[in-house]
């Protein structure tokens, strides 16, 4: 049986992968019909397949060669789905520095990430991220 408790504990191992750029662990957590809705108007927006993510999550981290470190700042956890405040912080290949504040949504089904839906600050997102290009 799959608890509050459980799938608290499933989105933090989820962000300790994250912070280890470990793209299997990421891709492994998604359930085979999941993605990830990414909030905004930018290059990475939209809707990303369990598929796509494996490799779109792999390029987006591998663009912070000390890595990328979310921190979770409060989560509620409802059902099948948890809320998550964070932030991140990292050193793009730039040299730029980038912090941003998000808001995630976990939805599970099956004790797998099915929907995660992601907000943050997308014009740190063009401006770091996509070097200031626009869709």
């Amino acid at each position: 049986m799959v608890t509050k408790e459980n799938l608290k504990e499933k989105v933090e191992q989820f962000f300790l992968a994250l912070n280890k750029s470990d793209v299997e662990y990421i891709y492994e957590s998604y359930h085979p019909s999941g993605g990830c809705w990414t909030s905004g108007n930018t290059l990475i927006s939209g809707f990303s397949s369990r598929d796509e993510i494996k490799s779109s999550a792999g390029a987006v981290l591998g663009l912070f060669p000390e890595g990328l470190e979310f921190s979770i700042e409060g989560m509620v956890c409802e059902g099948n789905r948890v809320a998550v405040e964070a932030i991140s912080s990292g050193a793009h290949l730039s040299g730029k520095q980038y912090h941003n504040k998000y808001h995630f949504l976990f939805e599970f089904r099956e004790g797998l990430i099915y929907r995660l839906k992601e907000y943050m600050d997308t014009e740190i997102i063009t401006d770091v991220l996509c070097d200031g290009r626009r869709p």
